[in-house]
């Protein structure tokens, strides 16, 4: 029991992400690194969200060893719980008192970077240090062309299917595509009257209704950022998922509930397919030996633009650090090629640089690999296609609202298609 909480408290942590996304932030307490600077040395204070006290003895080494390596240097440490982040952050740095370095998502970081809240790093990183980590996900740390976090851990989603269902289904591969989804939902349904997969519509859950929109081809926001889906190809979406329910292909629940009752009905051998990330494979062989038994895994399921999407966790540096230069060298170390592979081995996530992603940990699984190992490899094996699919803007959690409410009320009946699209485009716009 106490094993699973603890994977509950780690996939809450890390579906982020993603997850992406999706993702409000933590903030805490000091670490045992908590004394004071030595005279003449500078101090980096250092956030980060709900990693204690599962990774205390990592951080509580890597920070030694900087500071060995630093002797001018000292790091406090202070770990914030998962649901204070954003209001401490927020008050942290309207007051002036913000962390040297913070641990954030980029969703969340990108609202205070609208407000000039982080130091730029565009002219602070040389373009060796950049090209360490991959180009999509540093991407996903920019705001109008300035970049404005490291890149840290990450996390996508994989399709995990049980394969039993399948076969009681005769279906013979995972969908790939939405369309194949479809299809699959209709047999899983008429062959064993089980659901083939749960995705919420809740609007303050997961962003995975949204991504679809940027997978299947649709952009959410235009370049002056009014809404941009209400065209034929953002009515098919729209459709895709009013269709789906009407044709009871989803439990009514997805309206209701988030997407831990998606891995409590896989568990239950509910439902046939469950997006998440590898890393909860490990809990559902706790909670369901069986059905993890009849797991396999596959890549992400996309749309016609093949994109697969990725959460980021980074590393941001407040604008009104005392101590700009020992912030960023420390925020370099913790997201370097070896530290960022060992915490990706502790902690069953995807590193984000390009050398660390390409070990033999990830990219060649045992012949008698675990589920979970190969889960991890189809996991690493997508991030040449992964990226942030949400843009960073301001508001986003206002344009999921705007989308999921109306797209609910299209899905029961209360509004066509058309009105729905256009009462959501319109609620963006005049927000």
């Amino acid at each position: 029991m106490m094993r699973s909480q603890r994977a509950w408290k780690r996939f809450g942590l890390l579906a982020l992400m993603g997850l992406l996304l999706s993702w409000i932030v933590s903030c805490g307490s000091p670490g045992d690194n908590a004394s004071g600077p030595a005279e003449g040395s500078q101090e980096v204070e250092f956030w980060t969200m709900q990693l204690q006290p599962d990774f205390t003895d990592y951080f509580n080494d890597l920070i030694a060893q900087f500071e060995s390596e630093n002797p001018d240097i000292t790091v406090r440490w202070v770990d914030v719980p998962w649901a204070d982040m954003q209001s401490k952050i927020l008050t942290a740095v309207s007051a002036g008192t913000a962390p040297d370095v913070v641990n954030l998502n980029p969703d969340f970081a990108s609202q205070l970077a609208s407000r000039n809240a982080w130091l730029s790093l565009d002219d602070r990183i040389a373009p060796e240090d950049k090209a360490v980590y991959l180009p999509k996900i540093w991407e996903a740390n920019t705001l109008n062309g300035s970049s404005f976090g490291l890149p840290w851990y990450l996390t996508t989603r994989v399709t995990l299917y049980n394969q039993d269902l399948f076969e009681a289904a005769g279906v013979s591969q995972p969908p790939q595509t939405y369309e194949e989804l479809a299809t699959v939902a209709k047999q899983v349904k008429d062959a064993t009257g089980k659901y083939a997969f749960f995705l919420s519509f809740v609007p303050e859950d997961a962003a995975d209704v949204l991504q679809s929109f940027v997978q299947m081809g649709v952009p959410l926001v235009d370049e002056v950022g009014n809404a941009a889906f209400n065209t034929p190809e953002g009515k098919a979406v729209f459709q895709y998922w009013t269709d789906l329910f009407q044709q009871e292909l989803l439990p009514r629940e997805v309206l209701t509930q988030g997407h831990r009752r998606a891995v409590e009905l896989y568990q239950a051998g509910e439902t046939a397919i469950l997006a998440s990330g590898a890393e909860f494979l490990s809990t559902i062989e706790t909670n369901a030996p069986a059905i993890a038994a009849a797991t396999a895994s596959a890549p992400q399921i996309s749309g016609s633009t093949g994109k697969k999407n990725v959460a980021v966790m980074n590393l941001a540096i407040p604008q009104g650090t005392d101590s700009p230069d020992a912030a960023l060298k420390f925020a370099l170390y913790v997201t370097n090629d070896a530290n960022q592979l060992e915490f990706a081995k502790a902690a069953n996530v995807l590193p984000s640089t390009v050398a660390a992603l390409e070990d033999s940990y990830f990219t060649d699984p045992p012949a008698d690999a675990s589920p979970v190992s190969i889960a991890r490899s189809v996991s690493a094996g997508q991030m040449q296609d992964a990226e942030v699919l949400i843009p960073a803007m301001e508001d986003i959690k206002t344009l999921q609202k705007a989308v999921y409410e109306n797209l609910q009320a299209a899905m029961l009946g209360q509004k066509t298609v058309d009105q729905a699209v256009a009462d959501a485009a319109a609620e963006w716009d005049g927000r």
